[in-house]
């Protein structure tokens, strides 16, 4: 089984919700990356979304769009993302990561060589936003051979049809985008959430997991009481932004914020 495979499975085993917490390579910079992904772990995160910056982020909101560029400004690209994965897992063999971007630095590098590097580097899923399933067929075959889950995106405007056609192609988990916009908005209507994760789960057995608007426990217990993960990605950033002056404290402020939010999912067994 693949890391992803497994962690989902240990989590249902025990009654537990994921958390999953993301953050953008490279801020506030580079060299501050491989401590905040541990301090995430110590904070009771199960699997790790690590953003690759890119200039163009249309699915992200300014929290986001303003962190790729702080990165992007450090000279963080691709292959210094996945570097950055090898330096994690020197001491973290375990934690699950998912590298989250868009899809013109893979295929400016090639998504064979991409898939290679990946893979050697302990790299286990990609979640490329603007990789339409239509399109898939062309990538997959690379990124299956070299053991990378492909995690597709849903929204609430999603019919039946293309539920149908990500259901079929994906692997590690489902994300379902629970706003209509783009991250950091603020509405969360749980209701709705669960009515549509109800849709989706008709036509899959992989686990699904919810990001857009969580924000703090409250937020995530919500969430968690009706999705098989939680994903927190802009409160996390916005955290980092506020400290980026002293990144010495951004790992404990990261490690606190996180662990609220793991108590909170953990009253909910």
């Amino acid at each position: 089984m693949t890391r992803l495979a497994t962690t989902f499975a240990r989590l249902k085993t025990a009654g537990r919700k994921a958390l999953i917490p993301y953050i953008t390579a490279g801020d506030p910079h580079p060299r501050e990356t491989v401590a905040l992904m541990h301090a995430l772990v110590r904070g009771g995160a199960d699997v790790l979304e690590l953003g690759v910056p890119f200039s163009d982020p249309m699915a992200d909101g300014p929290v986001i769009q303003l962190a790729c560029e702080r990165a992007l400004a450090h000279g963080t690209g691709l292959w210094q993302v996945i570097d950055m994965v090898a330096e994690f897992r020197k001491t973290d063999a375990t934690t699950p990561v998912v590298l989250m971007g868009y899809l013109n630095p893979i295929e400016w590098r090639g998504v064979e060589a991409f898939a290679q590097k990946a893979q050697a580097a302990g790299v286990d899923g990609v979640l490329i936003v603007d990789l339409a399933v239509e399109e898939a067929p062309g990538y997959l075959p690379a990124l299956r051979a070299h053991g990378l889950d492909c995690i597709f995106l849903l929204a609430p405007t999603s019919p039946t049809e293309r539920i149908e056609a990500v259901a079929r192609e994906a692997s590690g988990y489902l994300y379902y985008v629970s706003l209509k916009g783009v991250t950091g908005a603020a509405t969360l209507d749980v209701d709705s959430v669960a009515s549509k994760l109800g849709e989706i789960r008709a036509h899959t057995q992989l686990p699904l997991a919810v990001g857009f608007g969580i924000r703090d426990a409250a937020s995530a217990a919500a969430v968690g009481r009706v999705a098989d993960g939680v994903v927190v990605g802009s409160a996390l950033v916005a955290e980092i932004e506020r400290h980026a002056a002293a990144p010495e404290k951004l790992p404990e402020l990261l490690r606190a914020k996180l662990a609220e939010m793991r108590g909170a999912l953990d009253q909910l067994r």
